[in-house]
């Protein structure tokens, strides 16, 4: 395979179906990098919205029939396998959220189903998906990325909606006054009023940094971590267009060795984002004023 071919391999399996409106004033896909940069911030990454959508609908279907036709005698194997999760995520939620709120280990048990499913989506060779979608559009040369999590619009868009409900539950369990108090009286006190005063902006400065990372850092974990993985993917399948035998053999070689690698991140990207998502609402429980 040619650079210049690898290249253009690389990017346009890094480029989401966009959808918005193009420089004529109509609305419709982007064909080129170009069109969808210029669609600006209202174009919608159609194939991550669409999988999105379907891995957590699968999700709903799934857990809904375990519970259906859960039995207290001999379970089958989905009921063991809901179970085993429902269990696990249980487990880590009364290990790290001692308040009370019904709202959080289903949350969690969602985050972590969700996202799992999301990442395991990279699991699929590179090539699978895109050229499904290009067979049943019937265009060859159609933009498509099947796994959501890579795109830093889905996982920002996850974690913003931790933070607003960090939001809500600071002020909810402190009210207003104590969510005000812990971003402007903390980390540094005094019982002079004076000092107190001129430490505001300090405090305030260290303590808003401190909030916003939250779900900055939420995001960029996992779009950093999977989007790696996937390029990983990407660049190995280009080692099976490069028409030399023995480089299409070690690519073989490293798509498995990869792929069994690859099972650990998807679970403990998950994993993290579940946990740190019951720590931050755990914090935003607390009441300690």
């Amino acid at each position: 395979m040619a650079a210049e071919t690898a290249s253009g391999y690389i990017q346009h399996h890094l480029q989401n179906l966009t959808f918005g409106r193009l420089a004529s004033g109509d609305w419709g896909f982007a064909h080129t990098a170009a069109q969808a940069k210029e669609m600006g911030f209202w174009a919608f990454h159609v194939d991550t919205l669409g999988w999105s959508v379907a891995v957590g609908l699968i999700f709903i279907v799934l857990f809904r029939l375990a519970a259906r036709k859960a039995t207290s005698g001999q379970p089958g194997a989905l009921q063991n396998f809901v179970e085993v999760m429902v269990d696990f995520v249980d487990g880590s939620v009364k290990d790290t959220f001692h308040a009370r709120n019904p709202l959080i280990a289903p949350l969690a048990l969602t985050i972590f189903v969700w996202i799992f499913m999301m990442n395991a989506i990279d699991l699929v060779p590179v090539d699978w998906i895109p050229q499904l979608a290009a067979w049943v559009t019937g265009d060859k040369h159609m933009f498509f990325r099947a796994v959501p999590t890579t795109d830093p619009n889905a996982t920002l868009g996850m974690a913003l909606s931790v933070f607003a409900l960090i939001i809500f539950y600071s002020i909810k369990v402190k009210g207003i006054g104590g969510f005000i108090g812990e971003l402007t009286l903390h980390p540094f006190s005094s019982n002079n009023l004076a000092m107190k005063i001129l430490l505001i902006p300090v405090n305030f400065l260290l303590e808003f940094v401190t909030l916003v990372a939250k779900p900055i850092s939420l995001a960029l974990r996992l779009f950093g971590n999977m989007y790696a993985g996937e390029l990983v993917f990407i660049l190995i399948a280009v080692m099976f267009g490069s028409g030399l035998l023995w480089l299409s053999g070690l690519g073989v070689v490293l798509q498995w060795a990869w792929a069994v690698f690859h099972i650990l991140i998807i679970t403990l990207q998950a994993f993290i984002f579940m946990m740190l998502t019951i720590v931050y609402l755990a914090m935003a429980h607390e009441d300690n004023h």
